[in-house]
């Protein structure tokens, strides 16, 4: 079976990417190609690339407080490209109080700070669809 493909994604004007860097090392440890578009992307260009490597996860960091606009814009983006069983996660500093809306707009699932990237790593083996 080919190997899993994830997008991990800073969108906004995020400056710091270190906790991003940390979840695509650990997916990568796990087994998956990781593709790391680095900071300051835009919805489009995040699912630009999502579509031009063809990948089975889009998983986007966020710090800013933007999440509201810039997850769903993502989501959107992507279905748009015709990419309707790619996964889509986001993580980063993200109010609890927030997570209802954005799963509602297609974000599968929210890591918050703390998360154990094994935890991570479990849910995309799990939602992926193969």
């Amino acid at each position: 079976m080919d190997k899993i493909r994830v997008l991990v994604a800073k969108p906004g004007l995020d400056g710091h990417d270190r906790g991003a860097k940390v979840v695509a090392r650990a997916l990568r440890d796990a087994g998956f190609e990781v593709i790391y578009t680095g900071l300051r992307q835009t919805p489009e260009q995040i699912a630009q690339a999502a579509a031009d490597e063809d990948v089975n996860v889009v998983a986007m960091s966020i710090l800013s407080g933007a999440h509201p606009h810039l997850f769903p814009k993502v989501v959107n983006l992507v279905r748009e490209k015709g990419m309707k069983d790619t996964l889509i996660i986001g993580g980063g500093v993200i109010p609890d109080g927030d997570i209802p809306a954005l799963k509602q707009a297609g974000i599968a699932e929210v890591f918050t700070p703390g998360t154990p990237t094994g935890d991570i790593v479990k849910f995309i083996n799990e939602n992926v669809k193969k």
